[in-house]
C-alpha cells in the first residue's frame, strides 16, 4: 500500500513554523529570506520525513514549473551528450529541471514532442532538431513562446541560436589539407535540409575558392551515419580520378569513408588523407586516428540555457524582428589521418 504523500503543512508542523516560512526556504529563489538556521532545520525534517515539493501544484499556482523541455534530433548522436551537460549545469544552478525528447529526425515525432512538452507546462524550450525550414520552429514563434536554437539554425531570422561556426570549422579543415599540398579535395556533406550541413559544404566551397581550386568535388550524404558516409565516399571515389584529400562533414560520416577507401584497396593517409567534424568519442582510439574540427558542444549547452534563462527573466525579448544569434568557435585538432602529400 503507497505511504500517504507528505504536504508541507506536516513539515511546518513539525518543524514548528508556517507553512510559508517552508515554502520559502526550500526554494532557491526566496531561501535567502531565511536564517540558515530554520533552512538548516526544515532540510533536515524534508529529510527524514521523505518531503518533496509537489512541482505539479506550484505550477498550476503560480504558472510557472521551472521545468525546460530539449528536443534532439536522435539520442544516439554522440555530438549532443556534452551539449546536454552544459545545457543542465546552468540550468541546475538556477533551480530548472530538463526534460528531453528524441524527434528521431522525424517532422511529425518533433511536433508531438513540441505539443508533449507543452501540455506539461514546461517554461521553455531548447530545440536542437531544427531544419532549415521548421513548421515545429513557426508554430514555437507564432505563439511567442520562449524558444532557443542549439547546433542547427533555420532559414528564418528572428530566432534565438547558439551554434558552432560551421563555415569557419570547414574552412579550417580545408587551410590544413591545402597546406600539406593537397589540391584535388572532395567533400561529403550531411543532408543539404539541415543548417549544419549547408553551412560546412558553403565553407568548403569558400575555402577551396580562397586557394583557386576546385570545389564541386562534393557528394551528398541522406543522414549521419556510417553507412552513408561509407556510399557517399564509394561515389565520390568513382567519379573524381585523382582525389588525394576528403574533408567529410561529420566524423560519423567519416568513418563509413574509412571502410570505402580500404574497400577501393587504398589506405589512409597514405593515399588519401582525411578530416572529420565534431570530434566525437573515440575518434583518437580508431586507427588511424582522426583528424578532426573540435566543436565545443558544452560551451554550445551552456550559453543557450543562459539566453532562455534570460528570456524567461525578462532581460531577453521572446521575440523581434532579429534573433540573438551566438556563434561559437571551433578548433582543429591534428592526429593521423591526413599527412604531407609526397
Amino acid at each position: 500500500m503507497a505511504s500517504k504523500r507528505v504536504t508541507i503543512k506536516d513539515l511546518a508542523k513539525a518543524v514548528g513554523v508556517n507553512p510559508s516560512t517552508v515554502s520559502r526556504a526550500l526554494n532557491p529563489a526566496t531561501k535567502h529570506l531565511i536564517t540558515e538556521e530554520v533552512i538548516e532545520k526544515i532540510s533536515k525534517a524534508a529529510d527524514e520525513m521523505g518531503y518533496f515539493p509537489n512541482r505539479m501544484a506550484a505550477a498550476l499556482v503560480h504558472n510557472k514549473s521551472h521545468t525546460i523541455g530539449l528536443i534532439i534530433s536522435t539520442i544516439t548522436n554522440p555530438v549532443f551528450p556534452p551539449m546536454v551537460c552544459g545545457l543542465e549545469a546552468a540550468l541546475y544552478k538556477a533551480g530548472y529541471t530538463l526534460v528531453t525528447m528524441s524527434s528521431d529526425n522525424i517532422e511529425d515525432y518533433e511536433r508531438t514532442a513540441y505539443r508533449r512538452l507543452r501540455e506539461r507546462a514546461i517554461d521553455g524550450c531548447i530545440l536542437a532538431s531544427a531544419t532549415r525550414e521548421d513548421p515545429v520552429v513557426d508554430e514555437f514563434l507564432k505563439h511567442g513562446f520562449p524558444l532557443v536554437l542549439v547546433n542547427r539554425m533555420t532559414d528564418r531570422q528572428d530566432v534565438n541560436a547558439v551554434i558552432n561556426n560551421d563555415e569557419a570549422g570547414m574552412q579550417l579543415a580545408v587551410d590544413h589539407l591545402t597546406s600539406l599540398g593537397h589540391t584535388k579535395i572532395g567533400h561529403i556533406s550531411g543532408p543539404l535540409a539541415v543548417s549544419t550541413c549547408y553551412t560546412r559544404l558553403q565553407g568548403f566551397k569558400a575555402g577551396m575558392r580562397a586557394k583557386g581550386l576546385d570545389p564541386d568535388h562534393v557528394v551528398e550524404a541522406k543522414e549521419f551515419s556510417a553507412k552513408e558516409g561509407y556510399r557517399a565516399m564509394k561515389k565520390l571515389l568513382a567519379g573524381n580520378a585523382g582525389l588525394t584529400a576528403v574533408a567529410a562533414g561529420s566524423d560519423i560520416l567519416a568513418l563509413g569513408c574509412l571502410d570505402a577507401i580500404r574497400e577501393a584497396g587504398l589506405s589512409c593517409p597514405e593515399d588519401i588523407s582525411l578530416t572529420g567534424f565534431n570530434d566525437i568519442p573515440m575518434m583518437d582510439r580508431i586507427s588511424p586516428a582522426l583528424t578532426t574540427v573540435t566543436v565545443p558542444q558544452y560551451e554550445i549547452g551552456q550559453k543557450a540555457a543562459e539566453i532562455l534563462l534570460a528570456m524567461l527573466e525578462g532581460s531577453q525579448p521572446v521575440d523581434g524582428e532579429a534573433g540573438q544569434v551566438i556563434k561559437v568557435l571551433p578548433k582543429l585538432t591534428l592526429r593521423e589521418s591526413t599527412r604531407r602529400l609526397a
